[in-house]
This record gives structure tokens, sequence and C-alpha cells, in this order.
């Protein structure tokens, strides 16, 4: 089941990505970081109502983890949102999405301590392989030297870095929750797209001269990230709290096809063979760890 919630989810948000980087070129960063959470809410709470009725609803704990677990997945989430905009600008948009993917192994290494899950010796060769694949598809070898003075790099790694908190946190946060365990997803992606509305419109409000001018001249785009952003977070979320979020994530890197599609022939950017080749690595991670997965299972 996780399998197929993760690849509706990858394929939500390769196109999401895609119109967030028009986005972030016509209304700015700030706009094009808000839209996916502003304009998702509406349809995430219509969805938390429906799975509310038809799984069941939860019990908040006693403890304080769901908050803090979900505050601390929203502000991630708005800040890896952020870092992988602004490296868009300074590389390109398929170098901003790959260095991004390192996420997955991030992800691992964080949930370790934090989830307590384990691994497969074939799911960790799988991430491995997939985070090498981003490596191979985006690093200049010829300034591998400068590559730490690199913007896209830096930007790049941070943003995969908040993507691992983000999908940890938001797997701690549903696991707190008592209940049917996709309400519990639904719960928490709710209050961190709500969160992050109240968070972004103030900061929208206090930068901006005129908090409306955005909204009034690119309605259409923001709703369309809006939408496809809630309808992968759908998926992300729910998927983070069935399994390990690194294997969800893993598998998520085939979102790379989409990528690669929209960077050609979206933005008309040139797809040299580094990169082709770096993103069959990823493909075969991600059946690597489908197929381990499998046989654990």
């Amino acid at each position: 089941m996780w399998i197929v919630i993760t690849l509706f989810a990858a394929a939500c948000q390769s196109a999401r990505t895609a119109y967030q980087n028009t986005l972030a070129h016509d209304a700015g960063f700030l706009h094009a970081t808000m839209a996916r959470s502003l304009y998702g809410l509406p349809l995430v709470s219509v969805y938390l109502l429906v799975v509310w009725f038809l799984f069941g609803g939860v019990q908040w704990p006693a403890e304080a983890i769901f908050w803090w677990a979900a505050s601390s997945c929203a502000v991630a989430q708005m800040l890896a949102t952020y870092f992988m905009l602004r490296a868009f600008r300074s590389g390109s948009f398929a170098m901003g999405t790959l260095l991004a993917k390192t996420e997955a192994v991030l992800a691992a290494l964080i949930g370790l301590p934090l989830l307590h899950y384990t691994l497969t010796l074939g799911s960790w060769l799988g991430i491995a392989l997939g985070v090498m694949g981003a490596i191979v598809m985006t690093v200049k070898w010829q300034n591998l030297r400068r590559a730490h003075k690199d913007a896209s790099l830096l930007l790049g790694l941070a943003s995969g870095f908040c993507f691992a908190i983000t999908s940890v946190m938001a797997s701690m946060a549903s696991h707190a929750l008592s209940g049917s365990i996709v309400t519990s997803a639904g719960m928490t992606l709710c209050y961190v797209l709500a969160l992050q509305s109240l968070i972004l419109v103030g900061l929208q409000a206090i930068l901006s001269q005129d908090l409306l001018v955005s909204f009034r001249q690119h309605k259409g785009l923001s709703w369309k990230v809006g939408v496809l952003s809630s309808l992968g977070s759908i998926g992300w979320f729910t998927g983070f709290a069935l399994v390990n979020p690194a294997l969800v994530k893993t598998l998520g890197q085939i979102e790379i096809l989409g990528t690669l599609y929209y960077s050609k022939v979206r933005f008309a950017e040139k797809i040299p063979k580094q990169q082709w080749l770096g993103g069959a690595m990823i493909v075969l991670s991600v059946i690597l760890v489908v197929v381990s997965t499998a046989k654990d299972g």
C-alpha cells in the first residue's frame, strides 16, 4: 500500500515543483513557499474530515510530543522549500531538485535514534545508491575542488537536510496520536499546513507593502501549486506514518524522471549524459529498496 501511495505523492510533487519554480520567478520566494501551504490547506481540511468519518478520530496524547514534533516538521518543511527554490536560482531546476534528494540517507540516519526503525542491508544499499546517483547528476566534476563554494550545492544539501527532518518529525507526530494511522497522518498534515500558513502570511504582511498583490496577480498558478502540494503531502505523510520515512523518500526518488522531463521540456534545460547516468542509478536504487522491502515483508 505504501508503495502506491508514495508513487502518487512523487508524481504530484514533480509537477508541483515545476509550477512552484515558475511561481518563485514570477512572485518571489516567499509567496511561492507560502502557496504550497496556504492554498493546500482547504483541500487537506476536507480530506481530514473524510478520513475522520471513514476511519475514526484520534485522541490527543497527554505529552507534548505531538506539538513539538509537528511544529518542528512545519518549520523544517518551510526552510527546505525555501532552500530548494533558492537552489533553482543558483543552479538549475534539475540540480536544485536532485541535490534535495540527499534527504533519503539523511532521513535514515536521523530516524535511527528517534524512530528506532531498522533497515535491511538491501535497503541501505538502495539508499546509498540513490544518494550516489544524485551526486553523479549534480556535481560538476571539473569544479570539484570548489564544490564547497557552490551556492547551488550548499543550498541543495541544506534543503535535503531540512526535508529529512520534515519526514522524521512527521512520522513522530503521527505516531504520537492514538487512533487510525491514516487519520493521525491527516491531522498532522492539517496542523503543519495551518501553522505554516500563519507564519508565512505574517511574514508576507510584514515584508510586503501590498499583501494582496501576489494573491491577485498569481491566483491561478498559486492554486495549482497548492492543490498539487496538498495531494502530494497527503501521500507523503501517510507513507511516513506507515513505514520508515527513509524507505518512502528513497522510493520517492522516482520523481527524478519527472524532474528530467520538466527540466528538458518546460524549462528548456540541456540534460547532459552525466545526469542521465545518475538518473539510472536512482531508478536502480528505487528497485533495490522495493525488492528488499518486499522480501523483508
